[in-house]
């Protein structure tokens, strides 16, 4: 008894809390499991971290903002401290806002702080993916994390849609009233499913506490549930690291979870946050007492959502007019079917590429080594197109503004882009292959002549040449360890046929695979290190290339 009492009081209360939680739920080997998993140290991979912390920030601005916005759309006569909209007509979900803003203590600060984290989690998200994608690390076995991070994506433009049309403002309300045409341009069903939503004709009265409802916790509760699955499969897979000497799709180099990286991530999470909120108290963001109640009479201009939905507004506007047919009972608007069909087949080709290029290449190894982007032209080709695509249609729903500010015709604007969503993509491939193509051939240049040092030397016979300076062998190995795939050629079945799949997927590994650059064999690197050794000589006098050659004699012992 006496050992045990003493033995707690050498541990203190830490120990034993640790003792206790171990002896009823295994936690000892919870975190030796995962406390020494090992993550490698590479500022790309900060991008993930960034969404994850501004989701958390989110979370803490948003349960304030929950204490004292009332999502309701019952009309009242605003009396609060705002002067130009006071004794004006607006629902509750508005006046709320404007309390919110100008009488609640810290309540405009906490506003602009979950405004700014939602843009700066969609933003982190999306450039997490771009480096996902750059760098291959969507192969096998993270096919699934990769849809369940595309996911987290699209849930993260759902909440800013949610939240950003909770304010019942003339800029919501008009964001609101796009997504209304929308549906109603679905045939057969688009009326019914408007009314359903809104609960009767546009703007209705039950679509703010609707949205409410999906803003503060379906849509919350889905991001972390992805959130866990995401992590969960981080940790199983192992992390992946970049090429390098001793580094293999067999290990991980880098640091263990603890204490070196939840001390960083600790660090790292209180200048996320700090970042926030310096960005809340200097820049003014969705200041909604500019724009008034929302009123469906009137139609308004220059109404431009945020970043991460206006390619959805973009595509709408670049649509050819005049698309609508009738026939089958009713009227085919196919200036709204047509953006929406483009823009869902553009979200399914991104979440199913991996599946797409591992049936490509056919390729079913496990990688954890990432690629350089430059090591594979075609799909940074296809990124550089997909990104290009996406940026004319966000650029498309500014059409208005482009057109007041620089003095344009709208209908000119439109035109241009048009043409560029088209030619633009095409464009963007084309140059970025050709560049990662360039950049393969400089990089093989590099590995068997050396880089440029800038000194010439003149060779016994008289010809001047320039000392090039060998690579170490951790920048040589980095250029020369990837895998160039060949073409897949179209072979017949057992039944001695060659079907249509075996042709499509040939043809995609045509255009994969047929330009490239081979990687420098070894073969090829041993001879270019014979021909770097001979301008050293050649530099050195001829002495001393001489006294280098003969034998040291040996000093002679002193006679006894």
């Amino acid at each position: 008894m006496s050992n045990a009492v003493t033995a707690r009081k050498k541990g203190g209360f830490l120990a034993g809390t640790a003792n206790y939680l171990d002896e009823r739920v295994g936690v000892a080997g919870i975190l030796k499991e995962f406390g020494r998993k090992v993550f490698p140290d590479h500022w790309s991979f900060m991008l993930g971290e960034v969404a994850l912390y501004s989701f958390l920030v989110l979370l803490i601005s948003g349960t304030f903002l929950t204490f004292f916005f009332q999502p309701s759309m019952v009309p009242v006569i605003y009396d609060g401290v705002y002067g130009p909209l006071k004794g004006a007509e607006m629902s509750i979900a508005y006046a709320s806002t404007l309390d919110i803003s100008f009488e609640v203590r810290g309540g405009l600060l906490m506003r602009q702080v979950h405004h700014w984290s939602a843009l700066l989690f969609v933003a982190a998200a999306g450039l997490h993916m771009l480096r996902v994608f750059f760098t291959g690390a969507f192969r096998k076995p993270r096919e699934i994390n990769w849809v369940v991070g595309f996911v987290l994506f699209v849930l993260g433009m759902a909440g800013g849609f949610t939240g950003y049309s909770l304010p019942d403002d003339l800029l919501s309300g008009n964001g609101l009233r796009i997504i209304d045409g929308m549906i109603k341009g679905l045939p057969v069903i688009g009326a019914y499913s408007s009314s359903l939503l809104f609960g009767g004709e546009f703007p209705g009265e039950a679509i703010v506490a609707r949205l409410y409802g999906l803003h503060i916790l379906l849509v919350p509760a889905l991001i972390l549930v992805f959130i866990v699955i995401h992590l969960f499969m981080v940790v199983i897979h192992k992390h992946t690291h970049y090429s390098g000497p001793g580094r293999t799709d067999a290990n991980v180099v880098g640091y263990p979870l603890m204490p070196v990286y939840v001390a960083k991530a600790g660090g790292f999470f209180f200048i996320v946050f700090g970042i926030i909120m310096l960005m809340a108290a200097t820049f003014t963001i969705n200041p909604v007492w500019n724009y008034g109640g929302y009123d469906p009479s009137p139609v308004s201009a220059g109404t431009q959502p945020d970043w991460y939905i206006g390619w959805l507004d973009g595509a709408l506007r670049l649509a050819p007019s005049h698309l609508e047919v009738v026939g089958g009972g009713g009227t085919w608007a196919w200036n709204i079917l047509l953006p929406m069909l483009v823009g869902v087949g553009f979200l399914v080709v991104v979440a199913a590429y991996p599946f797409i290029e591992a049936w490509v290449t056919g390729d079913k190894r496990e990688h954890h080594v990432l690629d350089r982007p430059r090591n594979a032209p075609t799909r940074t080709a296809i990124g550089a197109a997909g990104v290009t695509f996406y940026a004319v249609l966000w650029a498309g729903a500014a059409t208005d503004l482009i057109a007041t500010n620089f003095k344009m015709s709208l209908n000119q604007v439109l035109t241009s882009m048009q043409i560029l969503l088209i030619i633009g993509p095409i464009i963007a491939f084309i140059v970025t292959k050709r560049a990662c193509l360039s950049l393969q051939r400089k990089d093989r240049e590099i590995v068997l002549h050396g880089r440029e040092t800038g000194r010439i030397v003149r060779m016994p016979h008289g010809e001047y040449i320039e000392v090039h300076e060998p690579l170490d062998e951790f920048d040589q190995w980095k250029l020369i360890d990837f895998k160039s795939y060949s073409p897949t050629l179209a072979r017949p079945n057992a039944a001695g046929k060659i079907t249509l799949n075996a042709r499509i997927r040939a043809a995609f590994s045509r255009f994969y695979f047929e330009d490239r650059i081979i990687p420098v064999t070894q073969t090829e690197l041993d001879a270019a290190h014979h021909h770097h050794d001979e301008p050293a000589i050649a530099e050195k006098p001829k002495k001393a290339v001489a006294s280098a050659k003969k034998p040291a004699a040996k000093k002679a012992a002193p006679k006894k």
